[in-house]
């Protein structure tokens, strides 16, 4: 039992890190060679966490093969055009000016009903309203709806917004994030002046969050009673 434990704790680590070397994508967003890879993986590491008698280094090196290829195949798409696109293939236009391409949705095996679930999904619920419509090489849509029915932006309106750049978590339950602090160009000083002029503790803080021009929320933590 305590070898079973310790070979799937030492795979679960292998795989976390095959997978980080692969990059840091969604499901979802996984291109085909990349998805054939994470569940080629998973099958080679149940094999030996399941049969205690297969040496662990039988699972280790297909991993690794795996891990390598799919890295040599990632640049190799970065270097070469046509080998991406054999690879994982075109973006696919299925509405061109407001015309739905039938024999794109035909290729694709895609139903209206399909496409009528992926438009709601973009918040889309009139086939009038748009303009183009893709299918992404991962399978995702990306939607232009037609200039009458765009959502007005700032510089349409003639609205200047200031920008007060990304607002982060400079402290998260508790502890500060040298990391937040410096997306939004602040230092843990300027945090410990706001929680003493608030009278806070910084054991006590359970969110605060702030931006580049100091704006800034504090959230307690509820005390239990």
């Amino acid at each position: 039992m305590l070898i079973s434990l310790i070979r799937t704790i030492i795979l679960y680590i292998v795989i976390i890190i095959a997978v980080k070397l692969m990059g840091k994508r969604q499901i979802s967003d996984l291109q085909t060679s990349e998805l054939v890879v994470t569940f080629l993986i998973s099958n080679i590491a149940a094999i030996p966490m399941q049969n205690t008698a297969q040496p662990l280094l039988s699972g280790f090196i297909p991993i690794i093969i795996l891990v390598c290829c799919e890295i040599f195949v990632s640049v190799l798409m970065l270097k070469n055009t046509k080998f991406r696109q054999a690879v994982c293939g075109r973006p696919v236009v299925i509405i061109n000016e407001g015309k739905i391409d039938q024999d794109a949705l035909k290729n694709l095996r895609m139903s209206t009903e399909d496409l009528c679930e992926q438009l709601r999904q973009l918040d889309v619920f009139t086939l009038q309203d748009v303009a183009f419509a893709i299918i992404e090489t991962n399978g995702k849509m990306s939607v232009l709806k037609k200039s009458g029915k765009q959502q007005p932006d700032a510089s349409t309106l003639g609205i200047v917004i200031p920008d007060n750049g990304i607002e982060t978590v400079v402290v998260s339950d508790g502890e500060i994030s040298d990391f937040s602090l410096k997306l939004c160009g602040l230092t843990k000083d300027w945090v410990y002046g706001i929680i003493q002029g608030q009278n806070v503790k910084l054991e006590d803080i359970f969110i605060m969050t702030a931006d580049k021009t100091k704006n800034y929320n504090i959230i307690k933590k509820e005390v239990k009673t």
